[in-house]
C-alpha cells in the first residue's frame, strides 16, 4: 500500500525582532560596515566585522513589508508595523505595502520605514545620524533615479560616511567562487519578482547582454492559487498566498522533463504514490450531530424565551419614547387652547409643523400607536404563561393584535431557524450511533499532483499563465549567442545558479538537460547552486565589506554624493556598470549672430532661428 502523505499546514506567526545591544567590537576602533540585502521579498542585515566575537550572519531577517492601521482603538493615532512585527500577513493582506515595484525601491517613504527597523532593532545607539559605512544591494541595471533617491535617503536623512552598492546575485557569485578571482560565468538568479541571466567575463558584469524575465516566486505563488482556488472552490478563502508559498517552498519540484513528468501523473499507482494532501484547519463538530429530541426542544423553548423578552423590551422602549412625544404634543395643543398664539406657533416651528390640524392629526396617530403598543405589551405577558413548546395550539383563533405579536416573533424567529430546526414526533427513533455521510478530514484535504510541478515551470514556460516572454532556456541561449566561441565554451564551465526561487529540487537538473540539447556535441558545462541561494547574497557583501573595510574602491563618500550626485556609482566586482547621464549641450547664442538678424527685422525666419 502506498504510504500515507497527509501534510498539516503550520501557518506560523512571525516573532517580533529584539532590540539587539551590539558588541563593542562593531565601533572600536572604528566603526565596522552595516550590511543590508536589500530584497523584495525579505531584508537581511548583519555587521561586516573580522572579530569572532560578532555573528558571521545575518542577525535581522524579516519580510519587506509594512502596514498601516487605521488607530481605531481608544483614539490613539495610526500605527505602522515593520516586518516580523505584523504576526501574520493573511489579516492584513489588504493594508500591506513593499517599497519595490518589481525588484526596484521607488517608494522612499516605505524604505525609510525598513532602515528605521533595521537601525533601531541592530541597536545603533548613535545620536541624530549612523556613523557607520553602509554595505546595499540593489537590482541589476538599478535605474539612476533609484539610485539616487537612495543615496539622498542615506546621506541626508541618516548621514552616513560613505556607502556601497552592488548586485544581490554578484555577491553571492563572489561567495562561492571556485577559483582564484577573477572568474567568468554565467550566473541565473531567479527571485521573488524578477529573474535574471547575467554574463560574468573576467570578473566584471557584462550588462549590456544582461537579460531580465519578469517572473519569479511571487507570479508562480499566485498561479498556484488560482490553480487551486478552481479546483476546490468550497475553500476559497482558506486558500491563502502564505500557504501557497509555503506548498512551494516544501511540497514543489521541477520536472526535468515537463511532458514526459505529466504522462507519468496520468497513472494512478504514479499518482496515489506521489500526491501530497495538504490537510486545512476544520472543525470536529459534525453539521448534523444527534442530540435527544429533548435537548432540542429545550434549547429552542430557550430561544423563544429569549426571543419574546427582547421583543417586549424593544416594546416598552418604543412606548416610553412614543409616551414622551404624544405628552409633548399634548402641551402644545393646551398652549392653543389657552390663547397662548406666540407660543404655539413658536412650538409649532420647533415640531416642524405647519398647523394645527396637522397638530391635531398626528398627535391622533401617536394616540392610537401607543394604544396599539400598550395591547401588544399585555398580550405578551398573557402569552409567556402559555407553553411554547406546544407547536400545534389546539385553538388558532386568536385577535389581531395577537396575530401582529406572533407574526414578528416568527420573522425575528427565522433569523435562528438552522440553531433549532422542528423535530416532527413521528420520526424519533432512538438511534445508538451515526456515521458521516464523508470523511471531514478528508473534505478540508488539498490534493496536490500535477500543481507540485505546474507553478515552478512558469520560469521555464512563461506562456501557461499567458505571458508573453521567453523563458530560462531561451534567455539562456539568445545571451550565449551574443558571444564567440571561445567565449561560450568560457562561459557555460560555471553556470551559476543563485536566488530563492532556484531551491526547487530539480532545477539544476533541468538546467543541464537544456544546455545539453543547445550546446555542440561533445561539448562540455558545468552547472553549480549556490551552498545557500537566499543567504549567499548576504554573505557575499559581508565577505567583500571585511575585505574592502579599509580601502576607497568601491565606496561612495558624502564628498563624492555632492559632487557627482546621488546617481553617482563607484563599481567594483559585485557592482554594476556606472553610465552617468550625458545631456546634448546646446549651442550658446552669441550677440554678434543675433545682431544682424534684430537690425535687418526682415529675412527667412528659418535662417535667423
Amino acid at each position: 500500500a502506498a504510504p500515507t502523505r497527509v501534510f498539516a499546514f503550520r501557518d506560523a506567526r512571525w516573532a517580533p525582532d529584539p532590540v539587539l545591544a551590539p558588541s563593542a567590537a562593531v565601533r572600536s576602533p572604528h566603526p565596522v560596515p552595516l550590511v543590508i540585502d536589500n530584497g523584495s521579498f525579505q531584508t537581511r542585515a548583519g555587521w561586516g566585522c573580522p572579530d569572532p566575537a560578532v555573528p558571521a550572519e545575518p542577525l535581522l531577517r524579516f519580510r519587506s513589508l509594512a502596514a498601516r492601521s487605521r488607530g481605531a482603538r481608544g483614539g490613539a493615532g495610526a500605527e505602522t508595523q515593520v516586518g516580523n512585527d505584523l504576526g501574520s500577513p493573511e489579516p492584513l493582506r489588504w493594508l500591506l505595502r513593499s517599497p519595490f515595484d518589481r525588484n526596484v525601491p521607488v517608494q522612499l517613504e516605505l524604505q525609510e520605514l525598513l532602515l528605521d527597523h533595521v537601525f533601531q532593532r541592530l541597536g545603533v545607539s548613535s545620536q541624530g545620524c549612523v556613523d557607520h559605512p553602509i554595505v546595499l544591494t540593489e537590482a541589476v541595471c538599478n535605474p539612476l533615479y533609484s539610485r539616487q533617491m537612495m543615496s539622498e535617503l542615506l546621506f541626508e536623512c541618516y548621514q552616513v560616511p560613505k556607502v556601497s552598492y552592488g548586485v544581490d546575485s554578484l555577491y553571492s557569485f563572489y561567495h562561492n567562487r571556485r577559483q582564484n578571482w577573477p572568474c567568468s560565468g554565467l550566473v541565473i538568479s531567479s527571485g521573488y519578482q524578477c529573474t535574471h541571466i547575467l554574463p560574468v567575463l573576467e570578473g566584471r558584469l557584462d550588462a549590456k547582454n544582461c537579460k531580465r524575465i519578469n517572473l519569479g516566486g511571487c507570479q508562480a505563488a499566485v498561479y498556484l492559487q488560482r490553480l487551486l482556488q478552481l479546483k476546490y472552490p468550497g475553500h476559497f478563502a482558506a486558500i491563502t498566498l502564505s500557504r501557497m508559498e509555503e506548498i512551494l517552498h516544501e511540497h514543489s519540484y521541477v520536472a526535468e522533463d515537463y511532458t514526459e513528468e505529466l504522462q507519468k501523473w496520468r497513472c494512478p499507482e504514479y499518482y496515489e504514490n506521489n500526491v501530497h494532501k495538504m490537510q486545512l484547519p476544520f472543525s470536529n463538530k459534525l453539521l448534523g450531530s444527534t442530540v435527544a429530541s429533548e435537548e432540542k426542544q429545550e434549547k429552542r423553548q430557550q430561544q423563544l424565551r429569549r426571543l419574546q423578552e427582547l421583543n417586549a423590551r424593544r416594546r416598552e422602549e418604543k412606548l416610553q419614547l412614543d409616551q414622551e412625544r404624544l405628552d409633548r404634543l399634548l402641551y402644545v395643543q393646551e398652549l392653543l387652547e389657552d390663547g397662548q398664539m406666540d407660543q404655539f406657533h413658536k412650538a409649532l416651528v420647533e415640531l416642524n409643523m405647519d398647523s394645527a390640524e396637522e397638530l391635531q392629526s398626528y398627535i391622533n396617530k401617536l394616540s392610537m400607536s401607543v394604544e396599539q403598543t400598550k395591547q401588544k405589551i399585555l398580550q405578551t405577558e398573557v402569552n409567556i404563561e402559555v407553553d411554547v413548546v406546544d407547536s400545534k395550539p389546539e385553538t388558532p383563533d386568536l385577535d389581531p393584535l395577537g396575530s401582529e405579536q406572533s407574526l414578528e416573533d416568527v420573522e425575528s424567529i427565522n433569523e435562528f431557524e438552522p440553531l433549532f430546526a422542528e423535530e416532527q414526533p413521528e420520526v424519533e427513533k432512538p438511534v445508538a450511533t451515526v456515521q458521516p455521510v464523508f470523511n471531514l478530514a478528508e473534505y478540508h484535504q488539498l490534493f496536490l499532483g500535477t500543481e507540485r510541478i505546474r507553478a515552478p515551470e512558469i520560469v521555464f514556460q512563461p506562456s501557461l499563465i499567458g505571458e508573453d516572454q521567453a523563458g530560462i532556456a531561451e534567455t539562456m541561449q539568445y545571451v550565449l549567442e551574443r558571444y564567440s566561441k571561445e567565449q561560450q565554451a568560457v562561459l557555460v564551465q560555471n553556470v551559476f545558479l543563485t536566488g530563492g526561487n532556484t531551491m526547487y529540487p530539480g532545477l539544476k537538473g533541468r538546467v543541464q538537460k537544456e544546455l545539453l540539447e543547445m550546446r555542440p556535441f561533445q561539448s562540455s558545462f558545468q552547472v553549480h547552486l549556490a551552498s545557500s541561494p537566499v543567504l549567499d547574497a548576504w554573505y557575499g557583501a559581508r565577505d567583500w565589506a571585511v575585505e574592502h573595510m579599509n580601502r576607497e574602491e568601491g565606496w561612495i563618500t558624502r564628498k563624492d554624493y555632492e559632487e557627482k550626485g546621488g546617481e553617482y556609482l563607484k563599481e567594483h566586482c559585485a557592482s554594476n556598470v556606472y553610465v552617468p547621464i550625458r545631456l546634448p549641450k546646446q549651442a550658446p547664442r552669441t550677440a554678434e549672430a543675433s545682431a544682424p538678424s534684430r537690425a535687418s527685422g526682415t529675412g527667412n525666419p528659418c535662417e535667423q532661428t
